[in-house]
């Protein structure tokens, strides 16, 4: 492998872990689960305390996709990041009577995300006018920078959700949203 090639991804990765975490660590609440555990990921997706755009503002999601045994994924925003990302935020509800897990398909194909646990790493953001297609970013160790390890969900109980993704040039402001088991949706990006 050539050594700057090497070199290069590796900076491209570092940048990527460091948006992670700083996503992660603005998303926390700063306590606990309610069971006295230190939150997980699905639970530690909470609004980062950003202001609001527009599309946030309202009661209005960007889109709700249905997906497999009554879960319903709705987004909620789609904000370009200064670091050169989007993030994607919602909620994953289960609108059946039975609680319901999210199929592993959901976290797409990769062995390298597969063997991280139940994820959205499988979703993409397709920019049709580009012609190009965008998988959720990885951290060194390849974890997928979204909510993982979601827990069954109760009938009528919702987890908040993020997934993070390189960035499409500026002049995209609309793509197409797609996950696994999901129906798929048009998302404008803000910021």
């Amino acid at each position: 492998m050539n050594i700057r090639f090497a070199m290069a991804r590796k900076g491209v990765i570092a940048v990527a872990v460091g948006a992670g975490l700083a996503l992660s660590l603005a998303g926390c609440s700063g306590g606990d689960g309610e069971d006295g555990k230190p939150e997980t990921s699905a639970a530690a997706s909470k609004d980062s305390g950003s202001d609001p755009s527009a599309q946030e503002g309202s009661d209005e999601p960007l889109a709700e996709l249905k997906g497999e045994d009554g879960l319903i994924l709705k987004l909620t925003s789609a904000r370009r990041d200064a670091g050169g990302f989007v993030t994607i935020s919602g909620e994953l509800k289960n609108d059946g009577d039975e609680p319901a897990r999210l199929s592993v398909r959901t976290a797409g194909d990769e062995t390298e995300i597969i063997r991280h646990g139940t994820s959205l790493g499988g979703a993409t953001l397709v920019d049709s006018t580009g012609k190009k297609r965008y998988y959720v970013l990885r951290d060194t160790d390849g974890r997928p920078l979204t909510t993982t390890n979601m827990p069954r969900i109760k009938a009528g109980a919702s987890i908040p959700v993020f997934m993070q993704f390189p960035a499409p040039p500026t002049s995209t402001t609309e793509v197409a949203f797609q996950l696994p088991t999901f129906a798929s949706a048009t998302i404008s990006i803000s910021g």
